[in-house]
């Protein structure tokens, strides 16, 4: 006997189909543990799916999907869809976007950070560049003025930081060579047992980076004012997913750009800094304030020597460097 379906039920069936068709998962790959340098993308994969009704989601790996590391080569293959990383991880692979890792750039403000970011982003040669990863940069992770955590005597002056093992990636590693520091590269979440281990003695990292990753713990000394730069971190998807991507789940991602950011922002200048005098209070962590005189004499010894290389030697390689240069300079100097 033949069964008879419905009106209802073929209905029913049709939309469950549709909505199988329509529906989208992304993998993203970030590590260490939800912080304020994840905030961004946690609450874009809440704006994403609020937007789709539960359609397109983001699925947050953190460490289970890639090493921080090789997060680039991830997208470039499409192991997964977004991810974030830092430029200084490897600068040869995005020399494009470490003109922002420069040192004493003398950016003011995460808003400021993500303008700088944005415009450096969208040049016709950052994209060619991250194009070669198949990776589109979606938004930056902005953070503000680096400053390090130490152990051992407490640097009275910056002759005290002459042979000193230091984590500082980037343009900032470069600028403490010129105090006689010995810059070592490793990723954040390497940080912590290379300094119970004695291999660097401190650390250079933003506010919350210190918190996270457990270097107060052991540190008995923070500089408040040294600022020498900062680290560029964007997430990127992979552009063959961006694409793939229905008109409308499209909208939904690239629309939750600004929104995300906001309340990056957000947090970090509320709850993550208002955290972070207490927390070093509650540690008795010295807080070290140099002269104007030291740190104007570190900035003359550090920032024009390394923008000079960085220009030379990403303009050798190709690059418009002194272009991407001016464009961040410029923005600075107008107060962008």
């Amino acid at each position: 006997m033949k069964s008879i379906m419905t009106s209802a039920a073929v209905a029913a069936l049709t939309l469950g189909f549709a909505t199988s068709a329509q529906a989208e998962e992304w993998n993203v790959s970030l590590w260490g543990k939800q912080r304020a340098f994840t905030e961004h993308v946690e609450k874009l994969a809440e704006l994403v799916s609020a937007k789709t009704n539960g359609e397109f989601t983001l699925n947050i790996s953190y460490g289970g999907l890639s090493k921080n590391r090789e997060n680039l080569d991830g997208i470039s293959i499409g192991a997964f869809e977004m991810a974030q990383f830092c430029a200084g991880y490897h600068r040869d692979k995005n020399p494009s976007i470490t003109v922002l890792e420069l040192p004493f750039l003398g950016v003011s403000s995460l808003e400021q950070e993500i303008a700088l970011s944005m415009a450096v982003y969208q040049h016709p040669a950052t994209v060619a560049d991250l194009a070669r990863w198949n990776a589109t940069l979606l938004m930056p992770s902005p953070l503000p003025q680096y400053n390090i955590a130490g152990v051992g005597d407490t640097p009275a002056t910056l002759a005290d930081f002459e042979g000193l093992s230091v984590r500082a990636t980037g343009g900032i590693g470069a600028a403490m060579e010129t105090v006689g520091a010995v810059p070592t590269s490793m990723s954040a979440s390497e940080v912590r047992q290379a300094m119970d281990s004695g291999v660097v003695k401190a650390v250079a990292f933003a506010p919350h980076a210190h918190m996270s990753f457990g270097t107060i713990e052991n540190a008995t000394w923070w500089t408040e004012n040294l600022n020498p730069g900062t680290v560029n971190c964007p997430v990127v998807v992979n552009s063959d997913a961006l694409d793939g991507l229905s008109d409308d789940h499209r909208a939904a991602l690239m629309g939750s750009v600004e929104e995300s950011l906001d309340h990056y922002v957000a947090n970090y200048n509320g709850a993550t800094m208002e955290a972070w005098g207490p927390a070093l209070s509650e540690r008795s962590i010295e807080v070290v304030s140099f002269s104007d005189a030291e740190i104007d004499g570190f900035k003359k010894a550090a920032a024009a020597p390394a923008a000079t290389a960085w220009i030379e030697q990403n303009t050798a390689a190709g690059l418009p460097a002194q272009e991407l240069y001016d464009l961040v300079t410029g923005m600075i100097a107008e107060g962008q």
